[in-house]
Order: structure tokens, then sequence, then C-alpha cells
């Protein structure tokens, strides 16, 4: 969920009077909700109601791409509708996201030979009927790492694979260190890393790709066409409990079973995913339209908790909303060097960030389901995140951020209304941020209103909250200039490694970190010693500590990913170990209570 997600729908203009008349006391954790991951109707699946449709709604305010390669979606609405498929997954796991056996496919890692032995099981087949076959599990990185499908996926961590850097950048046409013991057409596919990382024990890591591709349907097709071609747009084929029975492009998916899925039959017989404007939600939930939702903004929480015939299910986000300083630039490449700029004094990010109260702001407008976050890893992982009473973050304290500038030399000087530069030259800092509603504009003053009201002379980037496409082609520029500090979000996945954000030579390091001691502890997150988890733990919280020492990221708040179920449903679950998810759900009446 992204940040304007966090604060959209319904919420009237809020007056920023309310959101600057605040104390100090607001220092600690702030309330929000526990929701229950799951949901249980009180009887048991019907053959009336399996016989019935699934209504599910996607909450967006625009159609969805229609993107069904994972390999190639770059939006979470694609991801969604066309989720009953399957996805491509090649893995089971646990609650907490560990890899274990029982998926599409197994997986075995030789810490001795550094190689992980990818065995797909025998019954595997696509929806058409084909099996799935060790040249799946290869062809995703064919696409990923070819800079012509331009697919946002590929990560700098899959360079561990030997041959990968080669083929990224059109030295090899084939990957090496990507082998088939018993032929493309087999059931094995070996990967050959230039070492192990513990990351790769974890679904959702970057070092991996956790999902097959069908070969056979795409290998006439150039990489370049992928996304235009038939057998994506419009013939799909998935590996999951259902098959794509039709689709009305960007508005709608429905879905049958798939019968060559290799898992347990799926209860349910027709599955319809309609997107939903946030303005209607409430209302499509009021009238019982939609047994479920993706989707949901934290401000439809008091409007849909009343309502008798839904149960409110959620679990912590894996998403981070954060203020980022820029401190450097970047290259054509992607590499990030830090040199002299504005926001280069440390104390001069600290002091913004203790200026702001973000309790206010999550209370304001997070109905519980948002909250100030202390560091830049999420609670959702729980063993990693360091506690508020260890790492306090950032809480509200003007008087401390005051003291921060004055002490680093930013003061007024000949009766200025704004600090200046220690050196006595002017000071005129640009906040980058994307456009919303009403709440969205008054979060944004207010951030400007605070550093105003601490000595800054804080201005809007372009004079006001640039469009979404704007604001992104502005902040990827390498050495762009607009922006001093901006706001934006992130979602990590499910396995820990944070190196999104401040790796060099990750392209999203949109303030351009690159330091000695943050490049050592991300190394160190995956080096062989961090095979021991409590070692793993140990760098994670020495990393966050770190990180806020640092104040090049600031962590803004956290969120609750939560839907509203309808009583007739049975088997709902977000649990890593809910390995079915859709194959898992049934009903027990034929229309919504």
């Amino acid at each position: 969920m992204d940040q304007k997600k966090l604060l959209t729908l319904g919420i009237a203009a809020v007056s920023l009077m309310g959101l600057t008349a605040c104390s100090n006391q607001q220092a600690n954790i702030g309330k929000h909700v526990h929701l229950s991951e799951t949901y249980n109707a009180s009887k048991a699946p019907t053959k009336k109601g399996d016989d019935s449709t699934l209504h599910v709604a996607e909450i967006n305010d625009a159609p969805f791409a229609g993107m069904t390669l994972p390999t190639l979606q770059d939006n979470q609405e694609d991801v969604d509708v066309y989720s009953p498929g399957g996805e491509g997954n090649l893995f089971n796991t646990n609650n907490n996201h560990k890899i274990v056996n029982g998926g599409l496919a197994n997986l075995k890692l030789n810490k001795k030979n550094n190689t992980g032995l990818i065995t797909i099981r025998k019954n595997a087949k696509w929806s058409n009927g084909s099996p799935v076959i060790a040249k799946d599990v290869e062809y995703p990185y064919e696409i990923l790492a070819n800079p012509k499908s331009k697919s946002q996926q590929f990560s700098t961590d899959m360079d561990d694979i030997q041959g990968m850097n080669a083929y990224h950048k059109g030295k090899a046409s084939t990957i090496s260190g990507i082998t088939f013991p018993d032929g493309t057409k087999g059931k094995k596919t070996l990967i050959h890393f230039t070492h192990l990382s513990p990351a790769l024990e974890y679904n959702g890591n970057d070092f991996m790709w956790n999902a097959v591709e069908p070969y056979e349907h795409l290998k006439d097709i150039p990489i370049s066409k992928l996304p235009s071609s038939k057998q994506v747009r419009k013939d799909p084929i998935f590996t999951g409990p259902y098959k794509l029975k039709k689709q009305i492009q960007g508005e709608a998916t429905s879905w049958v079973p798939n019968k060559y899925y290799w898992g347990k039959k799926p209860h349910i017989k027709h599955i319809a995913i309609q997107v939903v404007s946030s303005s209607n939600t409430v209302a499509a939930l009021k009238s019982k339209k939609y047994d479920f939702t993706f989707g949901n903004g934290s401000s439809d929480y008091s409007h849909i908790k009343p309502l008798k015939d839904y149960s409110e299910v959620g679990q912590p986000g894996y998403d981070l909303n954060d203020l980022g300083f820029v401190v450097g630039h970047g290259s054509n490449n992607g590499h990030s060097t830090m040199t002299p700029s504005k926001m280069s004094n440390v104390n001069l990010r600290r002091a913004m960030l203790y200026s702001i109260n973000l309790n206010l702001l999550a209370k304001k407008f997070g109905n519980g389901l948002s909250y100030r976050a202390n560091t830049l890893m999420p609670p959702a992982f729980h063993k990693y995140h360091n506690s508020y009473s260890s790492t306090p973050g950032f809480p509200y304290n003007m008087a401390k951020a005051k003291k921060l500038l004055k002490d680093a030399g930013y003061k007024k000087r000949n009766g200025s209304k704004y600090v200046t530069k220690p050196n006595g030259k002017k000071l005129v800092i640009y906040f980058g941020c994307m456009q919303g509603n009403d709440a969205d504009k008054a979060t944004d003053e207010y951030f400007l209103q605070q550093w105003q009201k601490l000595g800054l002379d804080a201005k809007f980037a372009d004079g006001k909250p640039m469009e979404m496409n704007s604001f992104y082609s502005t902040l990827e520029k390498p050495k762009q200039k607009t922006m001093d500090v901006f706001e934006a979000a992130y979602s990590l996945g499910t396995e820990p490694t944070q190196d999104v954000m401040s790796d060099p030579d990750d392209p999203d390091n949109s303030a351009h970190m690159n330091t000695k001691e943050n490049n050592k502890l991300i190394k160190e997150m995956n080096d062989k010693k961090s095979f021991n988890l409590k070692y793993r733990i140990k760098i994670f919280h020495k990393w966050q500590k770190y990180m806020n020492k640092m104040a090049i990221y600031g962590p803004e708040s956290y969120g609750i990913d939560w839907t509203a179920v309808n009583h007739r449903v049975t088997g709902f679950s977000y649990k890593g170990s809910n390995n079915n998810f859709w194959g898992n759900l049934g009903l027990d009446s034929a229309h919504l209570k």
C-alpha cells in the first residue's frame, strides 16, 4: 500500500490550524488496531455456496494495466486481479515466509557448492495442459535482466548468480550460472551463485526469482514484444488453482477452476474481480455487492467497521513511508555518490524530522491503521524490528529540533525570517511530494508549516505537489536539483534485506546515500555468518540504529493491510503458511449475507 492509499477516500479538507495546534507530548508509539489474520464463516462451505460466484472488489480510481506476467508487472492492481492464477509461485512457505517443501517446486541450497537446486513436482502443469519444465524456471531471468523488457523487477542482488551480470550488460546471450541437470524440458534447474545468502531461504528475496514463466508459450515472441503480445494480454496461462475465463480490459477478470492444477481442487466454481472506485467502496459493501476487497484505504475503516455482516481481517504491512534527503547524485548506470549538498548536514536533517508530529498525522488520518515509524524496518518483520524503547526514532520535539539547528550554525541574521546556512548564505529547501486529495494536501502543507516554524525557508518543488509521473521522472534523474527532500513509499516484500533505498548501486536510492558503514552492514546482512539467525538479527538492529543516526532516510509511518470479509466466506487467511489462498476459500451460502 502506498502512502496516498493511507490518506485517501472521502476525508474532507483538514484545517491546518488543527494540525499545528499541538503539544510536544506525543513521543511514544501511536495507538493502532490489532486485527485477526483469518476469518471463517460459522458454517462449513455448502454446494450451493461454492457453485455460486465469489465477488471481489479491486479498489482503484483507474483501470488496471492488464499485465499478466509477474516479471513485467509494475503495480499492485495487476498482481491482485490475476492472483487467482497463482502468480507462477514456485515455493511453499511457513508463517515466517521461510521456504518449505510441498509447493510447485522444492528448493535445496548447497552451501559448499554455492548452488540452489529447484526441483519441479512431476504433476505440475500449466492451465493449457502443458507441463511445467526446467526452462520455465530459467526463462524469467532472461526477461528480468534483458534491458529490452524494461522490467522494474530486476535487482542487482541477482548479480550473485554466475553469468547474470554479463547477460544483463549484453555481453552474453545466455546466463551461464543457470543449468539443467536433466535438460531444459526436465524437472531440475540448478542455479550457481558466487556465494549463498541467508535471504535465499525466504520467499520474496531479491537474489532469486520465485516464480515460473511459460517458455514454450512465449518462446517465439521477442522479449521486447512480450508486453503487447496476444499470449500475454489475451491468452495467458497459469499454474494456480484457477484459470482466466474472461476479462474486460482494465475493468474486470473472471475465473474458473484450473483442471490441470497440481494441488487441492478449489471449492468455489466462479470468481469475479471488479475494479471499484475509492469513492464507491463503502456504498458497495453496504449494498453487499462484494465478499471482500483489495486495496482498502485507512479512511474507510470507520465506515466499514460497523457493518454487521462483515468482519475486518488484517496483518502488519511490509511497506514503509519515509522522507528522503538528497545528499548526492547518481550516474547513468545507477551508481550513487555522496557530494557536498544543501542537505549534507546531519543535524539539519534530524531537526526537520523532529519538527513533524507524526503521531498527530496518524491520529488525524490513519483511523488506527497507520502509525509513526521508529525505524526503516516495518514491525511485520518482528524478529528484526528494533523496539520503540531501544530505538525511539524521531518523536515530535520542536525544542530539540531548534537546538539542533542552532548548534549546527543555522541562524537568523539581520532580522531575517528564516535561518541561513552556517556560512551566512541564503538557504531554501525544496520539498517534493505527489498530488493527492484534500487530506494529502493538508498533510504536505503541514510539513512545510512545521519546517517554516522551525525557521527554514521550505517550499514545494515546482511550487506545488507534483503529478505522480512527473514526480517519479524528476526524482529518477541522476542529477536532479528540483527536490532537496522528498516523500516516498517502499514495498519491501516478505524478506527483510534492506538494500532497496540505500545500496549505492540500486536505482531506487533516490537520496544517493553511499557510506562505507552502510555498505558494510548491507553486505553483512547476507554473508555466511548471517546464516546464524541471532547474528543476522544483530546486524539488522545495528543497521536500523545507524540509519537513524545518519537520517538520510527518515522513517515516517507503518500501516496495517486490511479488508472486510463477508460472513458467508470460509477459509480466508493472510498467514504466510496459507500457500493456496484462493483454493482454500469457500462459501456457505449462494448469496452474500
